[in-house]
């Protein structure tokens, strides 16, 4: 279980943020909160659009939502020290009152509310490092991977997925067991697991999120979902605006690769199963599901005629499962996979489709 944090810290990371020091800013709050021993109580986490630069990098301290702004590398300790350890307001960094509309205006509204929230499908983005697989590690990552290989069967697998209830989130809503069921029955030996990342929605940005704040949750369902399905192989097909999320991704690949994640005979059986990651060109239409595969292979981004579906003849032909970001994040705390114990959530499936989603919110605030 993760340790309940009292406290969290978010510092603007727009591209004038950064500018002006907010990557040193948070090395700084890290570190600070290290030398008080406040480490495990208060989390760091960042925030875009805000929208004001004349007060920029901004600081943002829960479950107070005092803001401080403009904030200095060398203010952190300063900072750390008064609100956070002795837990008196930094009077002289405080954000002019006048500058607390719009989006800083709806973060202050919303006192207590990051740190008492009870997460799910986000639980670790904003919460760990992405770039430190340890970090994943001992928030219970790849505990499930671990089980699930040594415990289930494909087949056991696919069956407690399909008693979840859990559907695909990229509109259609085909039951993502049935799917998997489907491509394992498929003929042939090679077969691969696909997760569409090509999130082109306008204003939509909840698979940035996870891919950004969690990408090694995206491995491990993907290697889950080989696991049951039979491929040895992966793709993440990843929208090419997404600067940040594909170096964030490609990092974690590295990383559970030197681990023992991806590979060959991953934790000692005989399973192999390694991921590649393709960045679009922007095509809009790659989205969808088909469009994406053709794509991949190095051809116009089409949609072809189905039948034949992606299931028996996808990815060069071969049996393929496409999923989207949003139904890997949530088969696994929808399965219950992700818990101490690998069984279906308490809950009708009707109940679990409804109830773990994850929105994105675009909007003017005034």
């Amino acid at each position: 279980m993760m340790i309940k944090k009292r406290a969290m810290i978010l510092v603007s990371n727009d591209p004038e943020s950064i500018r002006l020091g907010a990557n040193e800013i948070v090395q700084h709050l890290n570190e600070s909160l290290a030398t008080y021993g406040l480490q495990d109580e208060v989390d760091v986490s960042t925030v875009s659009d805000i929208n004001h630069s004349n007060i920029l990098p901004l600081v943002v301290v829960y479950p107070e939502a005092v803001v401080y702004g403009p904030v200095k590398a060398s203010d952190v300790r300063y900072l750390v020290e008064e609100h956070l350890y002795k837990g008196r307001v930094v009077d002289d960094l405080l954000a002019p009152p006048k500058m607390l509309t719009g989006q800083i205006g709806w973060l202050r509204g919303h006192k207590g509310y990051n740190p008492a929230e009870q997460r799910i499908v986000l639980e670790r983005a904003g919460r760990i490092d992405p770039d430190n697989i340890e970090e994943y590690i001992t928030s219970n990552g790849y505990d499930a991977l671990g089980k699930v290989l040594s415990e289930m069967t494909p087949e056991s697998v696919i069956d407690v997925v399909e008693k979840s209830g859990l559907q695909g989130r990229g509109g259609a809503g085909f039951p993502t067991g049935r799917k998997w069921k489907f491509v394992r029955a498929a003929q042939g030996s090679k077969k691969y697991i696909v997760c569409n990342a090509d999130e082109s929605e306008p204003g939509t940005f909840k698979d940035r999120i996870v891919l950004e704040g969690d990408p090694h949750v995206i491995i491990e369902s993907m290697a889950i979902a080989a696991y049951a399905i039979g491929a040895d192989e992966g793709y993440i097909y990843i929208r090419g605006e997404y600067g940040l999320a594909y170096r964030r991704l490609e990092k974690a690949i590295l990383q559970a690769r030197e681990f023992g994640f991806l590979g060959n005979n991953i934790f000692g059986t005989e399973f192999n199963f390694d991921i590649h990651i393709h960045a679009g060109a922007g095509a809009y239409v790659c989205g969808e599901e088909t469009a994406l595969l053709e794509s991949l292979e190095g051809k116009r981004g089409e949609p072809r005629s189905r039948p034949p579906y992606p299931v028996t003849k996808g990815l060069w032909n071969k049996p393929t499962s496409v999923n989207n970001v949003e139904t890997l994040q949530t088969f696994l705390p929808s399965s219950g996979m992700a818990q101490s114990g690998i069984a279906p959530l308490a809950h009708p499936p009707a109940l679990a489709q409804k109830c773990i989603r994850s929105w994105a919110m675009s909007t003017s605030a005034v």
